[in-house]
C-alpha cells in the first residue's frame, strides 16, 4: 500500500520561506505534490514532519500556521482516501496516478483548482508565476478558510468581501489590486478550461494601478515634532514616539511596531519580520531608539512598546483600536505644527526615503523606498546590500536631526 508523507524543502534563500509538498510512495517509487504552502525553517519539525508554532510567534502568524496545519491535514486525508479507493479497486497502481486522481478531485472548487494550477506551472518550469499565484491564493485562504469555494459561489460579492477584508487589514489600494489580477487571471483559465461559467465576479473591485503618492514631511518637519513638548498630554506624546520610532528603524509599519517584542533585540541588532511580507530585516539599535523604549514601563509585556496592553486577549483588535488612537492623536499634532498634510505613522517611512534621497544616499541602499510602483523592486535592492551599509545610513539621517 502506499504511503504518504509531508516534506519541507528549505529556500536556498535563508530568509525565505521553504516550500511544503506530499510525497507518495509506492512500489519504492517516489512522487511529489506541491500543495500551496510555505513555512520558515523554524517553524517545521523535521523529526515528526510537521509544522509547529514556535513560543513566542504572534497572534497573526500563529493564525496563519493554524491554516496551514489544517489544509496539510486536509490534503493528506484527500489522498489517503484516494488511496484506499485504489487498493478497493483490485487494480494496480502507481504513485504518479495518485497524483492524477488527486490532480482530478482538485478542479472541483476554485481553491482546488488554484492548487492544482500552481502544481502544473511549477512542472513546466513557470515558478515565477506559481510563486505569484501562490501568494495570491494564501492571502484568498486567510480571508475565506480552508473550505472549498465552489464554483457557483466566486461571484461578485464574494470578491467585494474579500476587497472588503484586505483594506481592514491595511493592505494598500495596489497590492489589493494585484491579487485581485492574480484570481481574475486563474479563474478566467478555468473558464477556458469550461470548469465553470464566466460570472464576471471582477467587476466591482479595483484592478488598476495608482502611482504611489509620496506623503513625506521636510526634514525641518520632523524636527519640531521631535522637540514638541507634549508632556502635559500622554496620548499625543505616545503618538508622536511612536512616529519617531518608525522613523528610526527606516520606517517601520504600526503593526510591526505594535508587536515588536524585547527578544527581538539581541547585541545591539533589532532583527524582526514584517508582517506584511515575512521579509526579515534588520536594523542596528540606536540610542534615539532606545530612549523612547525608556520612557514607557512594560515590564509585565513581551512587547517592547505598550501598544498591546492585554497579551493574549484579542491583540488584533487591540493593535487596531491603537492604530487609530495614533494616527488621530498624529492628525491633531500635525495640524498643531501647520503640516500640509494629514501626519501618520505611514509618513514617517515615506519621509526616511525622502529625506535619504536628498543626502544623496546611493539609490541601490534606500532604492528610493516608496518611489516605485511597487514595494518588490525596494525588497530586491535592500536585500541584496551588506546591513552595515543601511545601518550607516540610517545612523546618517538620524544624526541630520
Amino acid at each position: 500500500m502506499a504511503t504518504v508523507k509531508i516534506k519541507f524543502r528549505p529556500s536556498i534563500v535563508s530568509s525565505k520561506e521553504g516550500t511544503l509538498s506530499i510525497q507518495i510512495i509506492h512500489n519504492r517509487i517516489a512522487r511529489q505534490i506541491g500543495i500551496g504552502y510555505k513555512v520558515f525553517p523554524h517553524e517545521w519539525d523535521r523529526s515528526r514532519s510537521e509544522v509547529i508554532i514556535p513560543p513566542g510567534t504572534d497572534e497573526l502568524r500563529r493564525a496563519h500556521l493554524t491554516i496551514v496545519k489544517n489544509g496539510i491535514n486536509e490534503n493528506v486525508f484527500a489522498v489517503d482516501n484516494i488511496i484506499k479507493r485504489l487498493e478497493l479497486s483490485g487494480n494496480r497502481y502507481t504513485s504518479a496516478q495518485v497524483i492524477e486522481a488527486y490532480l482530478s478531485a482538485q478542479t472541483d472548487g476554485f481553491v482546488s483548482y488554484m492548487r492544482s494550477l500552481i502544481h502544473q506551472l511549477n512542472q513546466i518550469g513557470k515558478n515565477r508565476t506559481a510563486g505569484t499565484y501562490t501568494t495570491t491564493m494564501n492571502s484568498f485562504i486567510r480571508f475565506y478558510g480552508i473550505k472549498e469555494v465552489p464554483w457557483e459561489q466566486v461571484d461578485a460579492k464574494l470578491m467585494v468581501r474579500y476587497e472588503v477584508f484586505l483594506k481592514e487589514n491595511g493592505i494598500c489600494p495596489n497590492t489589493s489590486s494585484y491579487y485581485m489580477r492574480n484570481l481574475r487571471a486563474m479563474y478566467n483559465r478555468a473558464v477556458e478550461c469550461e470548469l465553470t461559467f464566466h460570472r464576471n465576479p471582477f467587476r466591482d473591485v479595483y484592478t488598476g494601478v495608482d502611482k504611489t503618492v509620496k506623503r513625506a514631511i521636510p526634514q525641518d518637519a520632523i524636527k519640531r515634532l521631535r522637540d514638541l513638548n507634549l508632556n502635559s498630554r500622554p496620548s499625543a506624546d505616545l503618538a508622536r514616539d511612536i512616529f519617531m520610532f518608525s522613523f528610526y528603524t527606516r520606517g517601520m509599519s504600526f503593526i510591526d511596531i505594535a508587536f515588536l517584542r524585547k527578544e527581538d533585540i539581541q547585541n545591539g541588532i533589532l532583527s524582526y519580520r514584517r508582517k506584511k511580507t515575512n521579509q526579515h530585516i534588520v536594523v542596528k539599535w540606536e540610542k534615539q531608539m532606545q530612549e523612547i523604549v525608556d520612557k514607557y514601563d512594560t515590564v509585565n509585556s513581551p512587547y517592547l512598546l505598550p501598544l498591546i496592553k492585554n497579551v493574549g486577549q484579542d491583540e488584533r483588535r487591540q493593535y487596531l483600536t491603537a492604530a487609530h488612537r495614533i494616527n488621530r492623536n498624529l492628525k491633531t499634532i500635525g495640524k498643531q505644527l501647520g503640516l500640509s498634510m494629514p501626519l501618520t505613522c505611514y509618513v514617517a517611512r515615506h519621509t526616511w526615503a525622502s529625506i535619504a534621497k536628498s543626502k544623496n544616499i546611493p539609490i541601490s541602499v534606500i532604492s528610493e523606498a516608496m518611489g516605485h510602483d511597487s514595494e518588490s523592486t525596494t525588497r530586491i535592492y535592500l536585500a541584496s546590500l551588506d546591513t552595515s551599509v543601511i545601518d550607516k545610513a540610517n545612523k546618517l539621517i538620524i544624526g541630520l536631526l
